[in-house]
């Protein structure tokens, strides 16, 4: 993870090592913060790409996460389904609170 919790080392480290989804990260920081002129949703935007980052520098975990979001929207049991997105949620809320520097 980025030595720091901040937009700017976390765009950084996205481009090093998993530059795939910056073309994403910077879409979405155009279209909420910098076109918004309002620094209130950054929190939200950083914890939601600080768990993207921490999930993609793991290909193991983004192969779970994706294949539990997958098999969810395949199935037509309604509390699998539910149960299957309870543990990607999960997944990705812990994806979340990694500590910087790891």
């Amino acid at each position: 993870m980025p030595a720091e919790r901040s937009p700017k080392a976390l765009r950084a480290a996205i481009a090093t090592h998993t530059p795939a989804l910056l073309a994403d990260f910077d879409a979405q920081w155009k279209r909420d913060i910098a076109d918004a002129y309002d620094i209130a949703p950054v929190p939200a935007f950083l914890a939601r790409w600080w768990g993207e980052y921490a999930i993609a520098r793991d290909p193991l975990l983004e192969e779970r996460v994706n294949r539990l979001e997958d098999e969810a929207a395949e199935t037509t049991d309604l509390p699998r389904a539910k149960a299957l997105l309870e543990e990607a949620g999960h997944l990705r809320r812990a994806a979340r609170q990694a500590e910087p520097g790891r």
